[in-house]
């Protein structure tokens, strides 16, 4: 199927998600500029298409696993803006009670496994639930994301060797945004693609533009058949951008702003904008008031966090475990 092949009812769902997590990144970015939320964020901001493309071809039921750079993970799997920036504003009507924050976030009943603060730490947490699926005969598929700096980790090679021995139901999503924190890919990987790993444990995979939300729909539809044939695992690399820093302490020192302008051009919201328009299936005027119906969904979601309630002191050791 091609860029011509969806309606407009899909184009705009997915047009909407991906402002959804666009606004929802930049509002945390502006709490945390006036110390409404604290600790540290990572976020997705030029990311987006990624998410959504994935997310937006998984069944309800599918499960998946994040890194720390999760907010668009999550929304793209269907929870709820509100109760998810509550969460990161350290408040009850969090999805974990705001214990979990912007890292340790979780929902189960959404098939979001969580988010993780170590670097590659959902790889084998995706694999092992993949494997338990396996086990247990049901036929729903698992995504591991992570970024390009977590393809070095010692894990994702053992992950990666279990899950085509074993052939468990899992697809790995490397979202290689070019840099792991502050060093450039080419310092890092002597391979041309992170994808070319994958080839090492006889794991099909695919290469694509990480912007197009096209393209990545159409990688993650032929993994989800492959996988969910009971073929074992399927890698995916999606080539992209952050547009932010690595998170809230990083000065982006080590890149241009040239370089950040020329990914900016590329932006994944607008590139599925253009399209609507030039298919004419939608005009501007519509598109706009989508966009404004977003920004005002995401503000409805800062106001119930503000107004939520925080957790007693005798609440912050229940649901913990040791």
């Amino acid at each position: 199927m091609g860029q011509g092949c969806y309606d407009s009812t899909v184009l705009s769902a997915w047009y909407k998600d991906m402002l959804r997590i666009r606004y929802f990144e930049k509002k945390i970015d502006f709490l945390f500029t006036r110390n409404l939320i604290h600790g540290t964020a990572h976020l997705c901001i030029g990311q987006e298409a990624v998410a959504v493309g994935v997310c937006s071809v998984l069944k309800k039921e599918d499960l998946v696993v994040s890194n720390h750079r999760g907010h668009g993970h999550g929304i793209a799997k269907g929870l709820e803006v509100k109760k998810l920036m509550a969460e990161l504003m350290g408040k009850k009507t969090g999805y974990c009670s705001g214990k979990g924050g912007t890292q340790h976030f979780s929902c189960i009943e959404k098939g979001f496994l969580g988010a993780n603060g170590i670097t590659g730490g959902g790889i084998p947490i995706a694999t092992g639930a993949a494997l338990a699926i396996k086990m247990k005969k049901r036929k729903e598929v698992v995504v591991s994301f992570f970024g390009d700096g977590a393809a070095s980790q010692g894990v994702f090679h053992e992950s990666l060797n279990m899950a085509s021995l074993w052939k468990v139901p899992v697809i790995y999503v490397c979202e290689n945004n070019l840099y792991a924190m502050s060093t450039p890919i080419g310092e890092t990987i002597c391979a041309k693609n992170i994808a070319d790993r994958a080839g090492g444990y006889c794991i099909p995979s695919k290469i694509v533009d990480g912007n197009n939300i096209f393209n990545v729909i159409e990688a993650a539809k032929e993994a989800i058949d492959y996988v969910r044939e009971g073929n074992g695992p399927f890698f995916i690399e999606c080539k992209t951008y952050r547009w932010m820093g690595h998170s809230k302490s990083d000065m982006r020192l080590y890149r241009t702003r040239e370089e950040e302008r020329l990914w900016k051009e590329k932006c994944p919201i607008n590139m599925l904008r253009n399209h609507m328009l030039i298919k004419r299936m939608y005009k501007e005027t519509e598109l706009d008031k989508i966009d404004k119906e977003i920004r005002n969904e995401i503000e409805m979601a800062y106001t119930f966090s503000k107004d939520s309630k925080e957790l007693q002191p005798k609440e912050l050791y229940k649901s913990l475990f040791a």
